[in-house]
């Protein structure tokens, strides 16, 4: 039986990203009300005590805890409600409540959504929804760990297409109930909110806007929460490297279960040391990423590593931070952002120079420490929660990530950072460093500037890039123009040949739209050859480009000669190696295959050939048979080849069976078992066909069957009957199956059918046509491979037999 479960390109996790199958938020209509639905009542929970327990043990080196878990082990075929839709929607709903709660989260250690299929997370009153969660938030390790809903009860609603819920896998393991209030954390007073700028009297805030989109809060495990930001590699390619501290306790063993929170920050400025300062913020968890893969962790100076496992989202305008490994610590302005306590995205300046430092020895200096020591803060400090902020220089590059120290709203006392430059080459493992990462080309850069998520397809590309005209004529591109511009881009080109005028249209052309770019060739004298050309696109704020090819021609190709079979050539096979002479003006070639010389009876044809080569035709045999070719380029068809007679082979037909014991197939584990008919005829094969295949297994959903010729061949006979439309397959045991090329009876047929007993039987086409072994040599051992993919379930393959004709 099936124990796999199938991973797909993940995507970004966001409110409200994708198109609802029903109007409004997506929420299916309900046949039945929902406080009918089944609920599940986890708890009771002492908020209070939790809460006192818990800041009796917060202390550097330990990340704030937020939420309790409750494991639990639901599925949809243990709990909830299935239902059918009208329109054939297979929907279930759960609820879950935790009295109490003031948000809860939840841990699927099991998620796949069959394609059509949406998984949704909401309150008792509609509302708010997280999702849809579809087949794109697939992954490979298989989980799903979701943000904060807000209260103590949600319902959980999946939505799959009629026929498709046996494919749906979906276990949650964690529920986990928020005793601390994760959107109501209070900070200290003295901190000064991101969004502070000039118009507040905090000028200083300005030069790091872009910084400040590197920075977010996280969720570990759904119960615990740090800070961490985004980095630039070398590569400027936007990898969603993220980098906090490692006493945060993100691991390789959680990391699936991070869910980063872009943008939570006050929307307007509270003066620091206000009432307001201290008080509530109004800030959102809408935009989210939630998984992650642990990429290196190094305790000594106090960094993770970790590369999110979708992208960004676009509108996070989010942004990779620049770095340095300089020696020197830095001097003076330093800044860092963070969230304190968890809560709205502060930012705190020190205007000290920083010292080197180790952890455990305070703020005393330590030369050739590996941390880097802020004497006091200036403005704002950092608390609990703050852990892995970044540590920014005068250029706002990283330095260093916050691993703790003594201070606080209360106190002028030192914060220690966990140093970039010695976090570089760590423990000298790319597990245990940064630099195979951040430098993965080894370019030993000092520093990198940082980059913006909207500058990461700020670009163009053009998607037929390598064209041919005829002189004089016309050549078109289409040029993408990437959705990272913020403007519209003005399109011109460079290095193209005098005697060639370029146009564009539209010019300027808008980001995420198409411009076409029209060569025209008008004079007759420019020469031929090969011609490398720029495509430039500037904006306002970038300015990139791309190369294309142009190839100039003035006349066809010439005729080629036919170089197999010779003319007058007897018995061949009947799918023969067409072969001909090549020309480099010929861009593709044709060839035809007449039963008369006059090439009025065509028995078969091929054209757009890109090599001068063509094995695909299946003759009859002991026929007489005329072969032509011919070259084409843009300047149009050349003239054909000479003619070449040939005559194909009789053939003969016999069958052979396989004449051993039966093949045991074992029921422990996957694996592979093999039969083999020899064939001891001479000749090519003709034609060919399996017949009276017989296994005994006792659930053929497990089963995949291929053939191998003695040239080494493959044909995929059939795969697994039953799925993927059933997660597990067929569960009917025993087949008895012919295959032949011509059967009435097709693969997909074959896949669709499951009885009792035999599971299938009858004549089918296979998944691959037998005709590709035409023309190879029949003589040898052919091999019928059966393969049980699953465990637990077990059988035999007992004969079969091989239809072989040959010329």
């Amino acid at each position: 039986m099936k124990r796999l479960f199938i991973g797909m390109v993940g995507s970004l996790y966001f409110l409200a990203a994708a198109e609802a199958q029903y109007p409004g938020n997506g929420i299916a209509p309900s046949p039945t009300p929902l406080q009918e639905v089944e609920k599940v009542l986890l708890g009771p929970v002492d908020n209070e005590a939790l809460l006192r327990e818990e800041l009796q043990s917060r202390a550097p080196g330990r990340p704030p805890r937020f939420a309790i878990p409750f494991e639990v082990d639901i599925a949809p075929q243990t709990h909830g409600l299935w239902e059918k839709l009208p329109d054939g929607t297979e929907v279930w709903r759960l609820r879950i409540s935790s009295p109490g709660a003031h948000s809860l989260n939840f841990g699927f250690l099991e998620y796949y959504m069959p394609p059509g299929g949406s998984l949704f997370v909401y309150g008792p009153g509609r509302k708010p929804v997280l999702g849809p969660f579809t087949a794109a938030d697939n992954e490979t390790h298989y989980q799903l760990w979701t943000p904060i809903l807000p209260g103590g009860e949600a319902v959980l609603e999946v939505q799959v297409p009629g026929g498709r819920r046996q494919a749906l896998r979906l276990r949650l393991a964690t529920v986990n109930h928020d005793f601390l209030g994760f959107t109501g954390v209070l900070s200290g007073a003295c901190n000064l909110d991101v969004i502070c700028g000039p118009g507040d009297g905090w000028s200083i805030v300005e030069p790091y806007r872009e910084a400040i989109r590197s920075v977010a809060v996280y969720g570990l495990g759904g119960s615990t929460f740090c800070t961490g930001f985004l980095v630039n590699n070398t590569r400027n390619d936007c990898t969603p490297y993220f980098i906090t501290a490692n006493h945060c306790e993100l691991n390789a063993s959680n990391s699936a279960s991070v869910v980063v929170y872009w943008n939570y920050q006050n929307s307007y400025c509270r003066e620091p040391g206000s009432m307001a300062s201290g008080g509530p913020g109004d800030g959102q968890l809408e935009n989210f990423n939630t998984g992650a893969i642990y990429r290196a962790g190094y305790a000594p100076t106090d960094f993770t590593l970790i590369e999110l496992d979708d992208p960004v989202a676009e509108n996070s305008q989010a942004f990779f931070a620049g770095w340095t490994r300089d020696a020197a610590p830095p001097e003076d302005t330093l800044a860092c952002i963070h969230h304190p306590d968890g809560s709205e995205k502060r930012i705190s300046f020190s205007f000290s120079d920083t010292y080197a430092g180790a952890w455990g020895s305070g703020s005393m200096p330590v030369p050739g420490g590996n941390h880097l020591i802020i004497p006091s803060w200036d403005i704002g400090s950092t608390e609990s929660g703050s852990s892995g902020a970044p540590l920014f220089d005068r250029q706002r590059r990283v330095v260093g990530q916050l691993r703790g120290g003594a201070a606080s709203c209360n106190n002028s006392q030192y914060d220690a950072f966990g140093w970039f430059r010695f976090s570089w080459t760590g423990g000298g493992t790319p597990y245990t460093r940064l630099k195979d990462w951040l430098d993965p080309d080894n370019t030993n850069l000092l520093f990198l500037d940082g980059r913006r998520l909207s500058g990461c397809n700020a670009g163009i590309a053009v998607a037929d890039d390598s064209q041919e005209a005829c002189v004089p004529g016309t050549a078109r591109y289409t040029v993408r123009i990437g959705e990272g511009f913020s403007v519209p881009v003005h399109l011109t080109t460079s290095g193209l040949p005098s005697g060639i005028s370029a146009s564009f249209s539209p010019n300027p052309a808008n980001p995420g739209e198409t411009a076409t770019l029209a060569l025209n060739i008008f004079n007759a004298s420019v020469s031929s050859g090969i011609f490398t050309f720029t495509v430039h696109a500037q904006s306002t704020y970038n300015n990139v480009e791309t190369e294309a090819t142009l190839a100039l021609l003035n006349q066809p190709p010439p005729a080629p000669t036919i170089t197999a079979p010779s003319s007058g050539a007897m018995g061949q096979t009947l799918a023969p190696a067409f072969q001909w002479t090549g020309h480099p003006l010929a861009a593709n070639y044709e060839l035809q295959v007449a039963a008369d010389s006059g090439f009025t009876d065509i028995s078969g044809s091929a054209g757009g050939l890109l090599a001068p080569y063509f094995q695909g035709l299946v003759l009859e045999p002991a026929s007489t048979y005329y072969l032509r070719a011919r070259g084409h380029n843009v300047c149009g068809a050349g003239p054909w080849s000479a003619t070449v007679e040939f005559t194909t082979a009789a053939i003969l037909c016999r069958n052979s069976p396989y004449t051993g014991p039966p093949v045991l197939i074992s029921p422990q584990g996957a694996n592979s078992v093999t039969s083999t008919i020899r064939v001891e005829s001479a000749g090519a094969v003709a034609g060919i066909a399996i017949r009276n295949l017989d296994i005994e297994h006792s659930y053929v959903g497990d089963l995949s069957a291929y053939l191998q010729s003695p040239s080494g061949t493959i044909v995929h006979l059939f795969d697994r009957p039953g799925f993927p439309a059933s997660f597990f397959g067929c569960s009917g045991a025993n087949l008895m199956l012919s295959f032949a090329d011509d059967a009435l009876l097709t693969a997909a047929g074959l896949e669709s059918t499951c009885n009792s007993y035999p599971a299938i039987s009858g004549t089918f086409q296979p998944i691959d046509a037998l005709s590709v072994f035409i023309g190879e040599p029949a003589e040898g051992e052919w091999k019928l491979t059966i393969s049980d993919h699953f465990d637990q379930d077990g059988g035999q393959a007992n004969s079969w037999e091989l239809d072989l004709c040959s010329t």
